[in-house]
């Protein structure tokens, strides 16, 4: 897996010095500036305590199966913040080389709050993954079915949440839009969504699910 955060931090030294501290007990791969200068922070075959208690498609050591990617931004809690053009480029530039080097699935590509919904919102909704899509980096849902063809995820909280644990989410069927449920929901919407994130299942954000469902479905028969 490929994991894109952000750092939360008022500044990239404040960050690095907790990336780099050992009594923090947390670490990423590579740390990248708003101005495009990237940090190797821990080799790519070490494992970095990045993800914390998180989980995809039934994995749930994600620290030993990732590597992570930390970008520098303030996030939510301090001032958040589109990521600027220098610091996309340099990611692009970066996670291209990451993937010729380790055969990492498109839909691994992910975000903090995919893996740790109930706790995170990295890289949140300001993030943009359709670039990173275009680019070859991860999944966009570009080809989305019409309103009458998406019944895959069913129009039932039950039929959301099967369709979010076949894409990889933590997602129990109880039937019930419960906590859980919404998180998961609101996760996917900042990745896929992010016009809209309100962790309620409606029809685009479903069509999106069976767009993405059915690309990969296609990959994988292919």
């Amino acid at each position: 897996m490929l994991i894109l955060h952000y750092t939360g931090m008022t500044s990239a030294e404040a960050a690095l010095d907790r990336l780099c501290d050992p009594a923090a007990k947390v670490s990423a791969h590579y740390a990248i500036e708003e101005d495009g200068r990237v940090w190797r922070l821990v080799p790519e075959e070490a494992r970095a305590w990045h993800a914390g208690v998180s989980f995809w498609r039934g994995e749930r050591d994600v620290n030993g199966l990732s590597i992570g990617i930390e970008l520098v931004n303030p996030g939510h809690e301090f001032g958040y913040r589109p990521f600027p053009e220098p610091q996309m480029t340099a990611l692009e530039g970066l996670t291209r080389a990451i993937l010729a080097r380790h055969p990492i699935p498109a839909r691994n590509v992910l975000g903090h709050s995919d893996v740790a919904p109930a706790r995170k919102l990295d890289p949140g909704e300001l993030f943009d993954w359709q670039r990173l899509a275009r680019a070859g980096i991860g999944l966009w849902p570009d080809d989305l079915p019409q309103a009458d063809t998406i019944a895959e995820t069913g129009d039932d909280i039950a039929g959301v949440q099967i369709a979010l644990a076949r894409f990889g989410y933590e997602a129990v069927v109880t039937g019930v839009l419960d906590d859980a449920t919404r998180c998961a929901v609101s996760a996917f919407q900042r990745h896929f969504r992010p016009d809209l994130v309100d962790g309620t299942p409606d029809a685009g954000t479903r069509r999106r699910l069976a767009a993405l469902l059915a690309g990969t479905d296609r990959k994988q028969v292919g």
